[in-house]
């Protein structure tokens, strides 16, 4: 399959390659950009663990410290591969959305213990700090990178979806998913997503493109990137 591949590209070369490996082609059309915010204030005084809720999160975190030894609790496998990739030795995988992972940290946290650190975009998903303050928890925020959106499809972008070679799109976020509407609406393509299908890492994702007329819709089985292959995998269910 031909496959628009959306996400950030520092985020995007790993899974391109997974993607390839498996015999598809690749159009890159990030749809966010990371800017780093390496001036941002950061408190790490006293805090028992670090919460990342992004791959980002974890190279923005390795950036402003020089401390390996820190508690990490990361949503998912993808976010916890990139904080031990960034030298990270402590670290928990929640291995699934904002929710699993305030459980997670419910589980193996006393809220007696220090204060936590969310490291995070302004934009997040999810109700995170405030799960946790009900849980009793400290949570301090740290803003340490932007996620910011496109304003306009790339030409290739835009070229591989308007033409007919083009076969799904693959979405991760909610954020993501209504940038790619936005632009699709304001480049009035809406009726070339009638021969595309969504691959969505959520049921969330999948609702934040719902408004476009899908050729197919597919979510995977849960919020990991290995879950989203294996729906390219399963073809017979496309």
């Amino acid at each position: 399959m031909r496959l628009l591949l959306t996400r950030p590209q520092e985020d995007a070369r790993p899974l391109a390659d997974a993607l390839t490996a498996r015999g598809h082609e690749v159009v890159p059309e990030p749809l966010l950009q990371i800017r780093w915010h390496d001036d941002a204030p950061i408190d790490l005084d006293g805090v028992q663990a670090v919460l990342l809720t992004s791959a980002n999160g974890a190279r923005a975190l390795a950036r402003r410290t020089a401390a390996r030894d820190l508690v990490v609790f990361a949503v998912g496998d993808a976010t916890a591969r990139a904080a031990r990739e960034a030298g990270f030795t402590d670290v928990a995988s929640a291995d699934g959305d904002v929710d699993t992972l305030a459980a997670l940290v419910q589980r193996r946290l006393d809220p007696r213990a220090g204060p936590l650190l969310h490291v995070c975009a302004s934009a997040v998903a999810g109700d995170l700090a405030g799960t946790l303050d009900h849980a009793g928890f400290e949570v301090r925020r740290a803003v340490l990178y932007e996620a910011e959106p496109a304003q306009a499809f790339s030409p290739a972008g835009r070229a591989a979806i308007a033409e007919a070679g083009l076969d799904g799109v693959l979405l991760f976020s909610p954020r993501t998913a209504a940038i790619f509407v936005r632009l699709i609406q304001a480049e009035r393509l809406d009726n070339c997503c009638r021969r595309l299908t969504m691959f969505a890492l959520s049921a969330a994702v999948a609702e934040a493109a719902a408004a476009l007329p899908w050729g197919g819709r597919r979510v995977a089985a849960k919020p990991r990137q290995d879950a989203l292959l294996a729906l390219l995998d399963d073809r017979d269910g496309a």
